[in-house]
Formats: C-alpha cells, sequence, structure tokens
C-alpha cells in the first residue's frame, strides 16, 4: 500500500523537497479525513469483501510490527476471509508508510557526481514567458525550496549608477563606525581590559552580508552586473540581490551540492565584480580547489553544502594534444566565450550577434569540477577533460542522437551533459525530459514556472529526494578505474521488460472546483492515465517523434465520467498489457483527475514504475484512490498485440 500527499493550491511541486512532503503529510493526512465515499471501500477490505493480497497483508503486518500500539490483525494468506480490524487499517493508511513521495530506496551518494541525474531549471530568473516576463530574485527561492539543484544565471553589465549625497553619508558613516570599533578594539586589548565591545561591522557581518561597494572620487558608483534574459523585453534583477536570495534558500531543503550554471555576457571589469560578490555572499560555499589530481570527479556526498560555478573554461586550443587531463591542469584558462550552445535559450529571432566575451581568469577558477565548453564533437580534446560540460538546447542534442546515439549515451556514463528547452518555446512550455534521461543526460532543464507534463515526469522522477538520483547500473561508469568506451549503447545498458499493469480507480475526494464556479453538480471528472515508457527509435538513433517536446504518454487509459468534488468511480479497472521495452527506473505513470468538459487538470499522481507496488494510492486532501498491480516480466516476451489508445 501507499499513498500520496500533496495541496496543489498550497505547495508547489516540482522536484525534490522531502522535508515539505512529509510536513504535509503528517499536518493534513488524519483518520478523520477520509471521505464517506472512499470509506466504504476501506470496510470492504476490512470486513473481508474486497481482501488484500498476500503482498498488501504483508506491508500489513510490517507496519504493525513497527508500531505495537496498533491492533493486531489476520496477516495469514489463508485467513483473508476473516476481518480485519478496520481501525488498524485506517491508522496505516493515513500513516507515513503510506506517503507514495517517500524515497523509493536509500539513495547511495558515493559515485562521481556524473552518475546522477539532477533536478535542474531552465533561465531560473523568469516568472513567466521567455520575452517580456518579470526576472525575480523570489524565482531562486521558490525552485530551491522545491528541491531544484541545477540553477541558471544570465548574466550581463549593469550600468553605472549615480552616487548621491545621501548615498555618500551613509558610506562614510558605515566606514567610520568601522574604523572607531576597530581602535577601541585595540586600544582595550593592548591595556588589557575585557569589556564588551560591538565589533566592527564588515561584510560578514553585516546582516546583509552585502560587500561594501566601491567608491569613487567621482559622482558615480561602480557598475554591478544585472540578469535578465538578453535581447528581450524580460524585466531584470540585480546580480547582487540573486547570489543573495541563493545563499538563503540554497541548502534549505537539500544539502547536496547546487550548480550554478552562469551564462556569462559582461566585460572583464564586470566579471570582477561577480567574482567579488559571488565570493563575499558565498563564503564557505564555494569549492577553491580540486581534492586530488585525479581523473574522476567526487561524489555527491563529497561535496554536501557546496555550490559548484558553471562557467566557461579554458579554450580547446589550450588542451589540444593532451592525453587526458587531470582536474588540476584544467584550472587555468585562456580567453573563450562566455555563450553556452550555439543555439541559445532566447525566443528573439532577430537579435544582433553578441560580441563573444572574454572570461577572466578568476572567475573561470571558480569552475573547480564544472567548466562548460563549446560542443563542436563528442570526439574533440575538449570532450576528454573530466570537468568538462556540455550544454546543448534539446533540438541539437535530439541530432546528435541521431547521428552519433552510441557515442552520446557512453558519453554520458562517464561526463556531465545539460539540456535546456529551444528558444522557440516563448511561453515557458517544456520538453519531454524522459527522452533525455534515456540518453544518460544528468541537467536536465526545465521552465519550473510553467507546470505541464514535462514538469509533472521531474517531479515522478524527483519527488521524495533531495535533488540527486542515482542512475540506473547500465547509465553510470561501472568503476572509477574501468576504461572509457565510446561505443556502449543504450540498447544492452539495462534489461528491457514487459510491463503489465492494472490500475483500479475507487474514488476521489476534496477535488477543487474550476475558478469561478461553486456548483459541484456541474462537476463532471474522469480519470486519465498515461504510461511514459522508452520507444523504439530511442535505441536504434531512429527520428524522435515531436522532436523530443512534452506531449502525453505513448499509452493512455481513461475512466468514465463521475459526478461531484467526491465522485465515486465503483471500482473501474484500466489495464495495460505487455508493454515491452520497459526500463522500470526511466518508466513513469501519470495520472490526472480531469474535468469532462471542458478538459481541465484539477489533480495528479506521478510516479516512477519502481514506485507501483500493489497498492492504494492517495492524494490528499486533493485525492485519488486507486489500486495498482503491476508486473514486470523478463525481457524477449511476446507483445499481446497493439494496445488500443484512449481518448485524450
Amino acid at each position: 500500500m501507499a499513498a500520496a500527499f500533496g495541496v496543489v493550491s498550497q505547495v508547489q511541486a516540482g522536484g525534490g523537497q522531502p522535508v515539505l512532503h512529509h510536513a504535509m503529510h503528517s499536518a493534513m493526512n488524519t483518520i478523520g479525513n477520509i471521505s464517506n465515499s472512499v470509506l466504504k471501500y476501506l470496510k470492504a477490505i476490512a470486513d473481508g469483501s474486497s481482501p488484500l493480497d498476500q503482498k498488501q497483508l504483508s506491508e500489513l503486518h510490517v507496519f504493525i510490527l513497527k508500531n505495537p500500539q496498533a491492533e493486531a490483525v489476520a496477516v495469514d494468506a489463508t485467513q483473508r476471509s476473516k476481518n480485519l480490524d478496520l481501525h488498524a487499517l485506517l491508522r496505516y493508511m493515513t500513516s507515513s508508510e503510506c506517503n507514495i513521495m517517500r524515497p523509493l530506496l536509500e539513495n547511495d551518494l558515493t559515485h562521481p557526481i556524473p552518475s546522477y541525474f539532477i533536478s535542474s531549471s531552465h533561465n531560473t530568473y523568469l516568472t513567466g514567458n521567455q520575452l517580456y516576463g518579470e526576472a525575480s530574485t523570489d524565482a531562486y527561492s521558490n525552485v530551491l525550496l522545491r528541491g531544484c539543484r541545477c540553477i541558471e544565471i544570465d548574466v550581463w553589465d549593469g550600468e553605472a549608477k549615480a552616487w548621491n549625497n545621501d548615498d555618500r553619508e551613509e558610506e562614510e558613516k558605515h566606514h567610520f563606525t568601522s574604523h572607531f570599533h576597530r581602535s577601541l578594539s585595540s586600544h582595550l586589548s593592548k591595556h588589557g581590559k575585557k569589556e564588551d565591545v560591538a565589533p566592527a561591522v564588515t561584510a560578514a557581518d553585516d546582516p546583509l552580508q552585502m560587500p561594501t561597494p566601491w567608491v569613487s572620487a567621482t559622482t558615480v558608483m561602480r557598475a554591478e552586473p544585472r540578469v535578465l534574459h538578453g535581447y528581450t523585453m524580460t524585466k531584470e534583477v540585480s546580480f547582487r540581490a540573486v547570489c543573495s536570495a541563493i545563499r538563503d534558500s540554497a541548502f534549505v531543503t537539500s544539502d547536496l551540492p547546487l550548480v550554478v550554471s552562469l551564462e556569462v555576457h559582461t566585460s572583464p571589469e564586470q566579471q570582477e565584480v561577480m567574482v567579488d560578490i559571488m565570493r563575499n555572499f558565498w563564503r564557505g560555499l564555494l569549492v577553491e580547489e580540486a581534492s586530488q589530481d585525479c581523473t574522476v570527479l567526487p561524489s555527491p556526498a563529497e561535496l554536501r553544502g557546496k555550490i559548484l560555478v558553471k562557467v566557461k573554461g579554458r579554450s580547446s586550443n589550450a588542451i589540444k594534444g593532451t592525453g587526458s587531463p587531470s582536474l588540476k591542469q584544467t584550472r587555468s584558462a585562456s580567453p573563450v566565450s562566455g555563450s553556452e550552445d550555439e543555439e541559445t535559450s532566447t525566443a528573439s529571432t532577430a537579435k544582433p550577434k553578441a560580441k563573444k566575451k572574454s572570461i577572466i581568469q578568476a572567475l573561470c577558477a571558480l569552475g573547480v569540477y564544472t567548466h562548460s565548453y563549446h560542443f563542436s564533437s563528442l570526439s574533440g580534446p575538449e570532450a576528454r577533460i573530466p570537468s568538462h560540460v556540455f550544454s546543448l538546447s534539446e533540438r541539437r542534442l535530439i541530432e546528435v542522437h541521431e547521428s552519433q546515439g552510441p557515442t552520446l549515451f557512453s558519453h554520458n556514463r562517464n561526463f556531465l551533459m545539460r539540456a535546456f528547452p529551444s528558444g522557440t518555446r516563448v511561453s515557458s512550455s517544456n520538453l519531454d525530459p524522459a527522452f533525455f534521461w534515456r540518453k544518460g543526460v544528468q541537467m536536465v532543464a526545465l521552465n519550473w514556472q510553467s507546470w505541464d507534463a514535462g514538469m509533472m515526469l521531474n517531479e515522478g522522477m524527483f519527488g521524495g529526494s533531495s535533488g540527486w538520483i542515482l542512475k540506473p547500473e547500465g547509465y553510470r561508469r561501472s568503476a572509477a578505474n574501468a576504461p572509457i568506451s565510446q561505443y556502449e549503447n543504450q540498447t544492452g545498458a539495462m534489461p528491457h521488460k514487459t510491463l503489465k499493469l492494472t490500475i483500479q480507480i475507487l474514488a476521489a475526494q476534496e477535488l477543487p472546483l474550476p475558478i469561478g464556479d461553486a456548483r459541484s453538480d456541474h462537476f463532471h471528472p474522469y480519470v486519465k492515465c498515461e504510461l511514459h515508457v522508452e520507444k523504439p527509435e530511442e535505441r536504434s538513433g531512429g527520428p524522435i517523434a515531436g522532436g523530443g517536446r512534452s506531449q502525453g504518454g505513448e499509452y493512455k487509459r481513461c475512466t468514465r465520467p463521475s459526478k461531484g468534488i467526491e465522485p465515486d468511480f465503483g471500482g473501474e479497472m484500466m489495464q495495460f498489457v505487455g508493454v515491452t521495452g520497459v526500463v522500470e527506473e526511466l518508466s513513469f505513470v501519470r495520472s490526472v483527475n480531469l474535468i469532462y468538459s471542458p478538459d481541465t487538470r484539477v489533480a495528479y499522481i506521478r510516479r516512477r514504475v519502481p514506485g507501483l507496488r500493489a497498492t492504494f494510492s492517495f492524494e490528499v486532501p486533493i485525492e485519488l484512490h486507486v489500486r495498482l498491480s503491476s508486473e514486470l516480466l523478463s525481457s524477449g516476451l511476446t507483445r499481446a498485440g497493439p494496445l488500443q489508445r484512449a481518448r485524450e
């Protein structure tokens, strides 16, 4: 048995946030919250008219052993007809054991960082669309508290601001106060006095931890970088404010490393300012140097509480002729472009061609384990640097998949890669992350301000975790000293199995009415269930239908519509039989509760296939109650026949 607890209107999902899931579960899931429409099915289980199978009884037995205060209950399969204690059953169904968003297994964090999928955000600063949306520091706090572990900052030159008299007086007062405290402290220490003295106010002690702005003898302050989507009408926010927001939220819900992907469009002078600001705000959080002169990246466990800056590395001209550069050999930098892949994520088709910016040594040095390089091929010298990261748009990645599929997969077993949405996604829609995860891409950046199928899958992958998920065994390098092969492929990486899945829809409760609609008698919800599984063309390198854009699952089933905010679906069955080519860890089930006409999403459940136990699945207080029965068979079985697609 299992249960998921989520309040769509109060807590946004996305990927991770185990603390929020647990708090939400503890606060809201009680026996008293179970509606009559659901309670009747639980009573039927308790009185034996709708008995549990042996596996379900075993799970209940384990719960009772852990909770001796719960009443004894028969768990022998031969005693199914005997009554179960209803109160014990309800205690179990409302316990944390039934939280579908709890981690499936203990997440091993000791492998090198390329061995993990990382919950990632694209153009994190935006709160709306890509052309004229607002930029906000709140967007960074929002995604970090929701479990994101890879964020993006697009940095541009700021304009110098006038230095008015009030600013100058405040700055002079600040320096005078600091000098006074230092002098007094020195005087007292010389005379052996122990009086308490207020410490000098420094950037580290300031409650805001704000570095003192540089002051010139003129009436102009130093220009500071700004964050915005270049060549669009999006509003800007200061780089200083963004770094402050990141510091305050980076490690609230997860202590695992945070990757900060810098898109640098600033002059060398303002890059110096960037370094100054980051070193002040992120003091003690930055990785200063590689732990050892080796060719293997560290593990997430070794980088707890650290910020990894992803910034341009040294140019490929500087490394030609090298064999396999070590981490420390990649620390010095030559001037290179600060932009990402050739296809940028901007939606402007008439933008001027920007002059490429050089990256100064001080900024490049912050990218200890995560140096980004312009992608030209998977066989170039930069593709052998242990710390290199290629960032490719979804369109470019699909081209590489079709031309170099096995090499792409092999590369991503050993090195880091980031995928981001194409610039044509003006409305901030999302790509299909599952396709890119199955290519081994660690950081699939999504627009977190859009709640669509892509973000639902992201929640299915990372929900209940700390934002880092260990890849399946065949998708990661087998050992630290294992040779790197360019010919490993997706087909043989993991056994592909055949899935048989049966979902019985029982009832729902407390479904929210559409905005502006107060009459529940006009409310006709139904449930649509989709399977997102690997397509054969993904393994063969064939063209990908839809270009990898976010879309519905490959197989769909729907229930008949019911009525009201606590609908009873009467135990209707949805079956998926003979679904081939399934890798459990990278296959997803998405159940969506919809209004019959017009189609409007009011609740959802999303989970990776390994999370499907023969069980009940709850969404509380927006709940969808189902019984699941799944069976994964060994690969090579004959497909039972073509599955008919249900209506959209």
